[in-house]
């Protein structure tokens, strides 16, 4: 019997299975990280190697040293992975990976590193998408947490609002139509001349600032689920130029403070208006971004006021991890879906 079909014919029986332990990788971006996760919610080990401080001399993720690092890293975070799950690769049952959305050089570092793994062990491998292993980050850090519920997926590369109907199934109600939130929050960042990763550097300056910059700027798509960053970019960015050929000053903290109340009102108005349309009681937010502390603090504050039971992941399953990967990977497994063969490929964009 071939690899393949031994592996598939394991691969059907994990969802008989009592315990299934998966071990998971991720490399979409510059982060480099594997864990090992049971049942797809007990998390016995999740490492994360990042690249932050090597990226911040550029200003950005550059892709091509983010692959190179990620080769670097890759068997030592394994080894680390495994050393604090106690557990060996023998006690694995089917690995899984990050096959898309990201950086195409970064996910292949992933990808081949999975796919040599699963076929040493002789064991399944699953293609994971980045985006399902997002909204997968809350069904670790709730165990009570099912579907269905509303979703805002906020991050680097996505920004939608999704009806999650089932573990596995789920809708596209909305979504940018140009940047999305993390990237319009790294562009203002630069031109603030604040550190990559912007998020985290604009809403710890916004802390100490007041609402009371005027942009020209208007929310557009107000009666849709869609949205558009893109003119809020420029006209933050044209604020700023303009203050600095006047020879004004420039309040850092106020231009952040304000641009955030911006994002975050839109994004919490349209969060919370598509849960009570959509008939449903739970919002779920997802994504680097839902570590924001000000959209945090609406969200929760919004949905208590309309009887909304809001979920946000702890910190550290907001930003890029392969736990998050393991967990949604369970689910692949009761649904039946994304089994792969070595033939796997990275994608730099996939559906919803």
């Amino acid at each position: 019997m071939s690899y393949i079909d031994e592996a598939k014919a394991k691969y059907e029986k994990l969802k008989t299975q009592k315990d299934v332990l998966i071990l998971s990788v991720e490399s979409s971006c510059d982060e480099t990280s594997i864990a090992l996760v049971k049942n797809g919610r007990e998390v016995l080990a999740n490492i994360v190697s990042s690249q932050i401080d090597i990226h911040k001399l550029y200003g950005g993720v550059v892709p091509e040293i983010a692959s190179r690092n990620h080769i670097k890293n890759i068997s030592g975070v394994l080894r680390e992975a495994l050393a604090v799950s106690g557990k060996t690769l023998q006690d694995i049952d089917a690995v899984a990976v990050t096959y898309g959305a990201g950086l195409m050089g970064a996910l292949l570092v992933g990808v081949n590193f999975a796919k040599t793994l699963a076929y040493a062990l002789n064991v399944p491998l699953i293609a994971v998408s980045h985006v399902h292993g997002h909204i997968g980050a809350n069904y670790i850090s709730y165990q009570d947490l099912k579907p269905p519920f509303l979703c805002l997926m906020v991050s680097g590369g996505h920004t939608a609002i999704v009806e999650v109907q089932d573990y596995c199934k789920f809708k596209l109600i909305g979504s940018t139509i140009d940047d999305s939130v993390g990237e319009c929050f790294d562009k203002v960042a630069r031109v603030l001349g604040l550190s990559y990763p912007g998020g985290p550097n604009i809403d710890r300056l916004a802390k100490d600032g007041k609402n009371s910059v005027k942009f020209n700027y208007k929310t557009p798509l107000k009666d849709t689920y869609n949205f558009s960053f893109s003119g809020l970019k420029t006209a933050v960015v044209n604020y700023v130029h303009n203050k600095e050929q006047k020879g004004e000053e420039i309040v850092k903290e106020d231009v952040a403070r304000s641009f955030q109340e911006l994002v975050t009102d839109e994004l919490c108005e349209k969060a919370i208006r598509a849960v009570k349309e959509f008939g449903k009681d739970k919002i779920v937010v997802a994504g680097g971004v839902g570590a924001n502390s000000m959209l945090r603090e609406k969200i929760q504050k919004a949905s208590e006021e309309n009887g909304i039971k809001a979920y946000m992941p702890v910190l550290k399953y907001c930003t890029d991890n392969a736990a998050m990967i393991g967990s949604i990977a369970y689910y692949y497994v009761l649904a039946g879906i994304g089994f792969a063969d070595l033939t796997l490929t990275a994608r730099p964009t996939v559906n919803i």
